[in-house]
């Protein structure tokens, strides 16, 4: 029986199956959770996926609708309302041949925990939109004024408000508000010069929206404007993962498919509106009560988000379209859920690929006003490097892959339920003792199905100490344990057997894994010396991990693997979305918005692959923990020597 290989979209995760086995049997096979109600009887329509189609250079293959079986009679009826192209029943469309198949996300059962959650911050509450309550007195034959003139007059008469002008579309309402409310109504006013909105009566909430758009998650908070306080939070899948896993698979789609780069747009908006509209649900509020929005994401996800060209974001040398700061109105950005004139702030780009995100991170941990030598790493799809202080800043990004989300990685899996995400090995590398991802209700019957970012750290390191691996990453041999064996595609670690899997098959970690893993660490770890040799410094003092990965590493195991130089690791800590936060601290105080085009500019910086002896560098790096450099902090912690 012939075989092919089945990719599933965002988990990652891939496998050769049989002909002829359906969508949902491979899903099942692989770990992948497709929502069934009925049980694959072909009743409730809630298993849909979408073939994806075209040439996947990453996974060697073509992908086509051809490569699934026809159409099945049971599938019509639930799919000829769907507006998404290639869309298919798993529990009946059958392998033909290589195929790429994307879940949606309200087909996912296992649903991806996606951890951004919001911290306290202390930033002063000053934000751009204001509401005023006011009375008009209303027309009459001997005052016939304006209603607009009528309303700026009353706007000035009680808070002293010049210079104001209204909104076209508000302007358009204005008329029918005034009456209906028999003249008394609450005037949105953003930095003191633009109407944005009147309401009906005496309207004392006031919220807006921090939005970080990472290139896999895609996070918003919910904020009262009055209190600076997040009240809800609302996560998910960025939709265009179907397009491409990282960056620059999504700029070489929107480049090479016609229309693609609406796609990609039209994707991320839209996934936008339903962040909006849950998040409002959640306060029993109407998205059109959100008064402003600051977005924040790398330079490719803020090109495809605004509708410009990422293209040459992708060839040298890397020019955005702009950097300055952008402020543009809902209605001009597509977002339906939102009222029309509705303020969408997003933060300005550094360059190249480091774009908005990282001036949030900027922003939020403020190195530019610090003595020490401070290190932010922001891991991601894109990993991206801030090093420095306040006499000078330089920064840089580096393509770590999709290996810390899992991808990839064979047994990988994106953070949900039944994810490995903490791994402890004896020496010898006999005993494996793991935490899962588990929902404290079910911690006892959730099984494992793969692993995530974290344990994939975890995993290697611990393999590592245990002498399960040399430092260049390959497997030590004649190691006396059952665990280490050789698999279809060459050594491998048993992490969890087949019996305590709910993937009925033994949860491994491969030589082409650890050097997946390799690949990403060496990556972070070059352009950090580089940006430390150009800065002229030879230790740093901090090393701050940002980003919702870097909250769930383990400090000591990511040092152990080389994902950041020595440092003493009391002073190595997370800050979870640190990118996020420097949304926030925007939205709530809109004078950090100038605060952030002046750091935006002051940042120097590199283009790590332009170095002359990057591959020098890279290679040394892709040691357990390094080739030469020492980690005498490491050694002390783990008491023993460890790198040269």
């Amino acid at each position: 029986m012939a075989k092919h290989l089945v990719v599933f979209q965002p988990s990652g995760r891939r496998a050769e199956v049989e002909e002829g086995t359906t969508l949902m049997d491979a899903a099942r096979n692989m770990g992948v959770d497709i929502e069934t109600i009925c049980g694959t009887k072909h009743t409730c329509g809630q298993c849909k996926v979408q073939i994806q189609e075209g040439e996947f250079a990453r996974e060697g293959i073509i992908s086509s609708m051809e490569h699934v079986s026809a159409l099945n009679p049971d599938e019509v009826k639930f799919l000829r309302r769907v507006k998404e192209p290639n869309m298919r029943l798993a529990c009946v469309a059958e392998v033909r041949g290589d195929v790429v198949v994307f879940v949606p996300e309200r087909s996912r059962a296992g649903r991806q925990v996606v951890r951004k959650a919001a911290r306290e911050l202390v930033v002063e509450v000053a934000p751009a939109v204001l509401k005023y309550y006011v009375e008009l007195i209303p027309p009459t034959l001997r005052d016939t004024l304006g209603d607009q003139e009528r309303l700026l007059d009353a706007l000035h008469a009680v808070y002293g408000l010049e210079g104001l002008y209204l909104d076209y579309r508000v302007l358009r309402e204005l008329s029918d508000i005034l009456r209906a409310s028999e003249w008394k109504v609450t005037v949105s006013v953003w930095r003191g010069r633009e109407v944005q909105r009147v309401e009906s009566g005496f309207v004392d909430d006031l919220y807006g929206v921090a939005v970080d758009v990472g290139t896999t998650t895609v996070a918003g908070y919910l904020t009262d404007l009055k209190t600076g306080k997040v009240v809800a939070t609302e996560s998910m899948m960025n939709p265009q993962v179907r397009y491409g896993e990282d960056v620059m698979s999504r700029i070489t789609y929107a480049q090479e498919h016609e229309g693609g780069r609406e796609l990609l747009t039209t994707a991320i908006r839209e996934g936008l509106d339903q962040i909006f509209t849950n998040l409002a649900a959640r306060k029993r509020l109407k998205p059109t009560d959100i008064s402003e929005v600051v977005l924040v994401g790398n330079t490719a996800m803020h090109h495809l988000f605004v509708g410009l060209d990422p293209v040459y974001l992708g060839k040298a040398p890397f020019p955005p379209v702009l950097h300055h700061s952008l402020d543009v109105r809902a209605r001009d950005m597509g977002l339906s859920s939102l009222h029309p004139a509705t303020n969408v702030h997003v933060l300005p780009n550094e360059a190249g690929f480091v774009g908005a995100d990282n001036v949030g991170v900027l922003l939020a941990e403020e190195p530019y006003n610090q003595d020490e030598i401070w290190l932010i790493i922001d891991i991601g799809t894109n990993g991206e490097i801030i090093l420095g202080n306040r006499e000078k800043l330089i920064s840089s990004s580096c393509a770590t892959g999709p290996a810390f989300e899992g991808a990839h990685i064979k047994f990988g899996m994106r953070a949900a339920p039944g994810a490995i995400e903490r791994v402890r090995i004896a020496v010898g590398g006999r005993d494996v003792s793991y935490r899962l991802i588990a929902p404290p209700s079910r911690r006892e019957e959730v099984r494992a199905k793969g692993i995530c970012g974290s344990g994939i750290i975890d995993a290697v390191a611990e393999m590592y100490r245990a002498g399960v691996l040399l430092p260049s990453g390959r497997f030590a041999k004649d190691l006396d344990t059952p665990r280490l064996r050789r698999g279809e595609d060459g050594p491998e670690f048993v992490l969890a057997w087949a019996d305590e899997t709910d993937v009925g098959a033994d949860i491994t970690i491969t030589q082409a894994d650890v050097r997946a893993l390799q690949l990403a660490k060496s990556a972070m770890y070059a352009g950090i010396k580089l940006m430390m040799r150009r800065l002229g410094v030879e230790q740093v003092d901090r090393v701050i991990l940002a980003g919702a990965f870097g909250s769930y590493i383990d400090k000591v195991q990511a040092m152990t693997i080389g994902l950041f130089p020595d440092c003493d690791l009391e002073k190595v800590y997370a800050v979870g979305n640190a990118a996020g936060d420097g949304a926030r601290i925007a939205l709530v105080n809109a004078a950090k918005r100038d605060e952030a085009d002046r750091v935006a500019r002051e940042v120097e910086y590199i283009e790590l692959t332009v170095e002359p002896d990057f591959e020098r560098v890279f290679m040394e790096a892709m040691y357990f923990p390094h080739m030469k450099d020492k980690f005498p902090h490491l050694e002390e912690v783990l008491g023993r020597a460890v790198g040269a």
